[in-house]
């Protein structure tokens, strides 16, 4: 049905597919499910992309621009949403918004599940549901104050959380795979007296990808491992890849029925990692829950794991034929309510390489980007969704306003001289973005820091600095003012003036 909605001083034809009325709720309009479609009158305007997962890109870039994506097909099937792929075509996941010459945007964005995805050109912006439909917020004006207002409907609807992790110390960006019982024993001993609230054991303990036991590195089991950090005052936490198994663990092997399966009954591959492509689990199969929940309850309420990082959960809405016919973003969170309801609330789960609107109000905190990495960039690459630190930065911004509904995380900051070639002014970038998220995590062992570095990062962990929003990229923290502009600009034209 053809309609023209007023915003403001503004009016934009619309074609809208539900029956609905268009309601005014607070900071815009509330259009009925089913497809919209706008001809935005804002021309060659900057285009909003939100990635369909942590690791996504996402940002801003004027429609005349090549769209924004992952152009690599086998990183893309890990990193983001592979079945809209457009290369010619700017598009989105849940909420696209275009900023005007004025700058003020104009904001479409999804208010439920059923994949929605967004596209746009130089005369309309369109959103649509992959399966059924759910309703849209649209919205016009200030840009802090749309997305505002859209994260407002969003946690109305599908929730939030405003528990807090404190200080993370995780063991990925030292050791990666390559942890150890004993090494660990050193790092946890030496964070006792540290401001840490967390000490997270990354990958490198399972038995396997999707066999969720102790390897032979750590022969005490990981009962004693969580009994030790606990000893030393801090949380116990731990790295899962819940939705996901390695084609060659017993999992895979010993349980076939638990995996995903496409329409000719082969497994389903939904990513590609550890030098291989690896299978998601049908979410929707009992069997496929009781795992979940037998893994989780072994865990906790075993081991003593408090802090979960789950990681590759964007494998729960990977596109197969599932015993349930239901969206795929409704079986990712029925897989992911199942964690939930196994933790307990007091457990905090932090999500990475998951999908927003489907993981509101189960997760604590989410993962805003790639991972960061001890590097700015890298001469071999442009793919913005490589683990890179600007990519992690870049991501982040764009994504701080998620912010009302859970814990941004911006992956690790820095102090070690030791295996890093950021420099300090990056360094700086990566450490007041944690401030400003309000999510704090290092990886450096404390043996691997000269005594400057290990006092500095104890400054650093004890001040939290009072944050002010100067514009989309600029902050005061203290009163001292960071702009990130140069941190982004190598992906963005000449811009419209920043507000």
């Amino acid at each position: 049905m053809a309609r023209f909605l007023t915003l403001g001083d503004r009016t934009f034809a619309a074609e809208l597919e539900g029956d609905g009325t268009p309601e005014p709720v607070a900071g815009g309009l509330l259009l009925p499910p089913g497809r919209v479609a706008l001809l935005h009158g804002l021309g060659d305007a900057l285009f909003y992309r939100h990635g369909h997962n942590s690791w996504s890109p996402c940002g801003w870039r004027r429609l005349s621009d090549v769209p924004l994506r992952i152009a690599n097909a086998e990183r893309r099937l890990t990193a983001d949403d592979t079945t809209w792929d457009d290369p010619g075509r700017h598009h989105s996941s849940a909420v696209a918004a275009l900023a005007g010459p004025d700058g003020r945007v104009l904001l479409l964005g999804a208010l439920g599940l059923g994949v929605p995805r967004l596209a746009a050109d130089r005369d309309t912006l369109v959103g649509w549901y992959e399966t059924g439909a759910a309703p849209w917020l649209l919205a016009y004006g200030d840009e802090d104050e749309v997305f505002a207002a859209y994260a407002e409907q969003l946690g109305a609807r599908l929730g939030r959380s405003t528990t807090r992790a404190g200080n993370v110390w995780c063991s990925w960006y030292a050791y990666y795979e390559n942890i150890t019982e004993d090494q660990l024993a050193k790092d946890i001993t030496a964070l006792r007296d540290l401001p840490f609230d967390v000490a997270q054991i990354d990958d490198g303990w399972e038995e396997r990808v999707g066999d969720w036991h102790a390897n032979r590195k750590f022969p005490s089991g990981m009962r004693a491992l969580a009994d030790r950090i606990t000893d030393a005052g801090l949380r116990p936490g731990l790295w899962l890849a819940p939705f996901i198994v390695h084609p060659d663990s017993r999992t895979a092997r010993e349980r076939p029925e638990l995996l995903l399966r496409d329409a000719g009954g082969a497994p389903v591959a939904a990513g590609h990692n550890w030098g291989t492509r690896y299978w998601a689990l049908d979410l929707t199969l009992p069997s496929v829950q009781d795992h979940l929940r037998e893994t989780v309850h072994r865990v906790t309420r075993e081991w003593g794991f408090g802090y979960l990082k789950l990681d590759f959960l964007q494998a729960g809405t990977t596109p197969g034929s599932r015993s349930v016919d239901v969206d795929r973003e409704a079986a990712y969170r029925t897989g992911l309510r199942v964690i939930r309801e196994a933790a307990g609330d007091e457990v905090y789960l932090l999500g990475s390489g998951a999908p927003l609107l489907p993981s509101l109000g189960l997760v604590d905190g989410l993962r805003s980007g790639p991972d960061v990495a001890p590097m700015w960039d890298h001469y071999a690459t442009q793919d913005p969704s490589d683990a890179l630190a600007r990519n992690a930065v870049v991501n982040t911004l764009h994504r701080l306003w998620h912010a009302p509904l859970l814990e941004v995380d911006p992956d690790v900051v820095y102090f070690r001289s030791r295996l890093n070639l950021l420099t300090e002014r990056q360094q700086g970038w990566l450490r007041d973005l944690a401030d400003i998220c309000g999510f704090r995590a290092v990886s450096d062992p404390p043996g691997w820091l000269r005594p400057d570095e290990l006092d500095e990062m104890v400054r650093y962990l004890g001040h939290r600095p009072e944050v002010r929003k100067l514009g989309r990229y600029r902050f005061a923290l203290d009163g001292r003012e960071v702009d990130f502009t140069p941190a982004v600009d190598q992906d963005t034209e000449q811009l419209y003036p920043l507000t």
